[in-house]
């Protein structure tokens, strides 16, 4: 099976600009919230404005996504990548020299507006530069940066503002961005959708497209709901001290960053296990944390596993709506980005509701319940064979 590292070195190098650039997009969305106070006391505004930041943020990136992918649908993908960096730079670099919370805000807001064009068309133009059986990997590469974003960008933006003022994380993140900024402009090829596959969906089917998306609001709401009170569970369940939070998050985050690429290459050998499977985890694991809560190293397990069946279940889901996306696979790329936000919403609502209800036991057994409705979406998703090339003659392999 061919290896990314046999590739073309220039599509190589793109890629993991790339990756880069969702590193700093994800970085720059959340790292706010490590940095509440210093923004706070510096701009004379409150925590909660602060807190808007983050908010607003994540709002104008789901509300702007598909209309604005409908916008640039004919747009060339190399300047349009080029000009989404573009912005994500000078736009970082202006919220560094913020000096007042309106204009921090305004610079945020465009920010996001790349951010919302930036998801719905990197998976396409990463995939499109590399043969439809590495497109599992491929996929992975993209979603590391990512994944890494809340694991070391987050932690390592907090302490830099801290050692040297919040406008300096600012600045770094440009920085970093200006790197994959020029390093695209070097290595991006003038058509990077050069393998049709990444243009179209490879299997066409519009049922089974919605079944994805349902997959990706059950299971990352079945998440949420149990992650954003992770701190209540912790504590009041398990008994556990606050001051194990951060090192607990930080091998979840580990454990992300290895279900990612664990997710990434079964893609590519079984599409439709590589997201039945960690769904089944991530039910499995919530149903554990419910029963077996209380005891507290049950509770720092299954907060490390999460972070595995998540981190697999990125790539497979982006692969799947890429095999059966009914139409340009922008835009179904964007309503995937569009379900993974209202998947956050609703296991945050869900979750807080039931915290206020019955009790912080009982939001592992509202996951557990939306990630095994997740299962039963993707189990419902009919497995499709996808012939390549050293594959033709092996029609039994599921897609």
């Amino acid at each position: 099976m061919t290896k990314l590292s046999e590739l073309d070195r220039r599509s190589v190098a793109a890629l993991l600009a790339l990756s880069v650039a969702a590193f700093c997009y994800v970085t720059v969305e959340t790292v706010p919230v490590g940095l509440l106070s210093e923004i706070a006391g510096d701009l004379d505004v409150s925590p909660a404005q602060v807190g808007l930041l983050v908010t607003g943020y994540s709002v104008t990136v789901a509300v702007v996504t598909l209309p604005l992918v409908r916008v640039v649908a004919r747009i060339p993908r190399r300047p349009l990548l080029l000009g989404l960096m573009v912005v994500l730079v000078v736009a970082t670099a202006l919220s560094a020299a913020a000096s007042d919370y309106a204009l921090l805000f305004t610079a945020r807001v465009v920010t996001a507006l790349s951010q919302a064009v930036f998801w719905a068309v990197v998976a396409p133009v990463a995939a499109g530069m590399f043969p439809i059986e590495v497109r599992g990997r491929v996929m992975a590469v993209v979603f590391t940066g990512g994944s890494i974003g809340p694991m070391l960008g987050v932690p390592g933006g907090t302490w830099l503002g801290q050692e040297a003022g919040w406008q300096a994380t600012f600045l770094a993140l440009s920085g970093l961005g200006l790197i994959a900024l020029l390093t695209l402009a070097v290595a991006l090829p003038s058509k990077p959708t050069k393998n049709e596959h990444a243009g179209q969906g490879t299997t066409p089917d519009a049922r089974r497209y919605a079944l994805v998306l349902a997959t990706t609001v059950l299971a990352v709401a079945g998440f949420f709901a149990v992650f954003t009170y992770t701190s209540e569970f912790l504590t009041i369940v398990a008994g556990m001290s606050a001051a194990l939070l951060g090192p607990l998050l930080l091998a979840r985050g580990v454990a992300d960053f290895g279900g990612i690429a664990v997710g990434g290459i079964l893609s590519d050998r079984n599409q439709r296990l590589a997201v039945t499977l960690p769904a089944a985890l991530l039910a499995a694991i919530l149903l554990a944390v419910f029963a077996l809560g209380a005891n507290p190293w049950v509770t720092g397990a299954t907060i490390v596993l999460t972070g595995l069946a998540m981190g697999a279940l990125t790539p497979a889901l982006q692969n799947r709506v890429m095999e059966f996306a009914p139409g340009g696979t922008d835009s179904a790329s964007a309503g995937n980005s569009i379900a993974y936000n209202i998947g956050i919403a609703l296991g945050s609502s869900l979750g807080g509701l039931t915290l206020a209800q019955v009790g912080p036991r009982g939001i592992a057994l509202t996951g557990a319940v939306l990630a095994a409705a997740a299962l039963a979406t993707a189990l419902a998703t009919a497995a499709t064979v996808r012939k390549q090339p050293e594959l033709a003659q092996q029609t039994g392999r599921a897609a």
